[in-house]
């Protein structure tokens, strides 16, 4: 599992600047305010300088009802994102990740991978995967998370977007990923091809092999721009990953950036124990500059 790498990691010294679970816990409760309560269970809260609205949805997919975590700007319609969380699933975390995205301009559906199994938060903290429990909870629901299911939740969760007022249809949809959400990224891109214009996967997980339906192999089937934000640990573990990414997105002729950040697997999650904010601050960057070409 691509998160192992972060085991260890929970009784070491935090480097300065990073914050705690505590910490973030706390932050993220007061990024998101809540300023008014709409109709039909919609939300509005205020971030930043941005009236943001947010609802809890449910997606009806191939294989069942699908919850999901939606939030956009309050008026106006906007460019379609797609979230795919990591191996800890929808979370808090994921949520304020989800609502800043969206107060950059993006109509954002941050999503339950497990939903076959039970509804979000399966885990309230990345920290609850490891422990025993949690691990032994999760196995099962991570292998009910195969490729076709998530090229056919892919297909469903980009028509609930593009079915939504708050979404600018005239624009592309982009995508994003984390750990066992980046390998999803590029599924997402490739199940459609001619309305996925934007994926992005952080420290994404198996995303080489010589399988078929490798997420390297399914880079020829898209017309995406990419972004693979690569940990410095999975490249010492898989060092040909990074070029056999790049040579398959020059192969397509789509602009791809392939780039080894010096931080470990799971940098990018605030809940993670590898989180690393300077690093994560500019992998968000450079997803919003791929995300500018929607």
């Amino acid at each position: 599992m691509c998160d192992e790498l972060t085991q260890g990691h929970e009784n070491e010294q935090r480097a300065p600047g990073v914050v705690s679970r505590r910490e973030f816990t706390a932050l993220g409760a007061g990024a998101a305010t809540v300023a008014l309560s709409g109709c039909s269970g919609m939300t509005r809260v205020r971030q930043n300088a941005r009236e943001l609205a947010e609802r809890t949805v449910q997606v009806t997919t191939a294989d069942g009802i699908a919850d999901g975590f939606f939030v956009h700007p309050a008026k106006g319609s906007f460019p379609g994102v797609l979230m795919w969380p990591d191996v800890g699933g929808l979370r808090e975390s994921f949520r304020i990740m989800a609502r800043q995205l969206a107060d950059s301009g993006f109509a954002v559906l941050a999503v339950n991978q497990y939903y076959r199994a039970a509804r979000a938060p399966v885990l309230t903290s990345f920290a609850e995967w490891r422990t025993p429990s949690g691990q032994e909870r999760l196995r099962p629901m991570i292998a009910a998370v195969t490729s076709a299911a998530t090229i056919r939740d892919a297909l469903a969760f980009t028509a609930f977007l593009d079915g939504q007022p708050a979404v600018d249809t005239s624009r592309r949809i982009g995508t994003c990923g984390y750990c066992m959400g980046g390998p999803a990224a590029v599924r997402t891109a490739a199940a459609g091809p001619t309305r996925v214009g934007a994926a992005a996967s952080f420290h994404g997980a198996n995303l080489v092999s010589d399988d078929p339906d490798s997420p390297v192999n399914l880079i020829a089937r898209t017309q995406a721009a990419f972004l693979f934000a690569i940990a410095r640990n999975d490249d010492a573990r898989q060092p040909e990953a990074k070029s056999e990414l790049k040579a398959a997105c020059d192969a397509a002729r789509l602009p791809a950036e392939v780039e080894v950040y010096p931080a470990d697997h799971g940098w990018c999650v605030p809940d993670n124990p590898s989180y690393d904010p300077n690093a994560a601050d500019k992998a968000w960057q450079r997803m919003e500059a791929l995300l500018a070409r929607l």
